[in-house]
C-alpha cells in the first residue's frame, strides 16, 4: 500500500510555521534562482537565510550552482522571498516536494513569482549567454504536480493552462531589460526530467515540437503556482546549444560557466523589474 499523499496546505503550514520562527517578513515578490543565478541573492538587504536542510522535509540540495537557501530581506526597496538554488526530480524527488518552495511564496504572501533556469538552446538563433523571456512552456517530463487528490484550499481540480507565464509581467520584463540595455528574446521553454542531457535526435524533437530551449526544472513550478492563483513569469539563461547543434560534449561546468558570465546581466534587469513593483 502506498502512504496516502499529504495535502499541499498541511505541507505549507508546517513551512509557513518555520519560517516565521525566522522572519515577519510578506513579499511581494517570490524569486527561484536557478544553475549559476544564485549572485543576485547578494544584493538582498536584510537578508534572513535559512538553508533548505532546516525546513521540514526539504533535502539539502546535490547540484553544483544551487546552494540551497531560502532568503527573505529587500531588493531594491522590495519585500522579496528568494529560492537560492532549487529541487528537481531528478535528484530522486517527487514532483510535489519540488514544487513546494514556489508555493511556500504564495503562502508567505508573494503574489508574484518569477522563476529562471539555465537551458540549452534549440533556436539556432539562441546561442550561449540569450535571455529568453518565457511565454510558454512544454511539459515533457510525463509527471504533474497536482495529480492524486485535489486541495481545494488551493486551486481548482482542472486549472486553466492557457496564460500560465503572465503578459503584463513579461512586458514589465521587456522594459527592465530596456532600461538597463540588456538583449531580451522570447521563447518557449520545455521541462523534461535530466538528468541526462538531451540526445541529437531529441533536441531535433524538441525543436519541431515548437521549442526554444530546453531544461530540467520550472515547468512543474510554473503548473504548481499558476493553479494556487500566482502570476508567472520567469527567464531563462541559454549557457549552451543543444547536443547535435555544437560539436563539443555537454558539461554541468559549461552551463555554469556561462550562467556566471550572463548571471550579471540578468541580476541587473531582475534589479530594475523589481524596482517598478514597489
Amino acid at each position: 500500500m502506498t502512504d496516502p499523499i499529504v495535502p499541499f496546505s498541511q505541507r505549507l503550514d508546517e513551512l509557513e510555521a518555520r519560517v516565521r520562527q525566522e522572519s515577519s517578513l510578506v513579499p511581494r515578490l517570490g524569486m527561484v534562482l536557478g544553475s549559476g543565478l544564485g549572485g543576485l541573492a547578494d544584493e538582498i538587504s536584510d537578508a534572513v537565510e535559512i538553508p533548505f536542510e532546516e525546513m521540514p522535509g526539504w533535502p539539502a540540495p546535490s547540484v553544483p550552482g544551487h546552494s540551497g537557501r531560502l532568503i527573505l530581506g529587500s531588493l531594491r526597496g522590495l519585500p522579496v522571498a528568494c529560492l537560492r538554488g532549487r529541487l528537481h526530480m531528478y535528484e530522486g524527488l517527487s514532483e510535489r516536494l519540488v514544487v513546494e518552495p514556489a508555493l511556500l511564496m504564495g503562502r508567505l504572501g508573494a503574489p508574484i513569482l518569477l522563476l529562471t533556469n539555465a537551458s540549452g538552446g534549440v533556436n539556432p538563433a539562441f546561442g550561449a549567454g540569450t535571455l529568453m523571456v518565457m511565454h510558454d512552456h512544454i511539459n515533457l517530463t510525463g509527471r504533474n504536480p497536482l495529480m492524486g487528490p485535489n486541495d481545494d484550499s488551493l486551486g481548482p481540480r482542472f486549472p486553466d493552462m492557457s496564460a500560465v507565464w503572465d503578459r503584463e509581467l513579461r512586458d514589465r520584463i521587456y522594459a527592465a531589460g530596456r532600461a538597463e540595455d540588456v538583449e531580451l528574446r522570447e521563447g518557449i521553454y520545455l521541462g523534461l526530467t535530466g538528468p541526462t542531457y538531451e540526445t541529437p535526435a531529441e533536441v531535433r524533437m524538441v525543436r519541431n515540437l515548437g521549442a526554444d530551449a530546453v531544461g530540467m526544472s520550472t515547468v512543474m513550478e510554473a503548473m504548481a503556482a499558476n493553479w494556487a492563483g500566482l502570476r508567472v513569469c520567469g527567464v531563462s539563461l541559454v549557457t549552451n546549444a543543444g547536443a547535435g547543434l555544437s560539436p563539443n560534449p555537454l558539461t554541468h561546468a559549461e552551463v555554469v560557466e556561462a550562467a556566471d558570465e550572463a548571471g550579471p546581466r540578468l541580476a541587473q534587469v531582475i534589479g530594475r523589474f523589481a524596482e517598478g513593483l514597489r
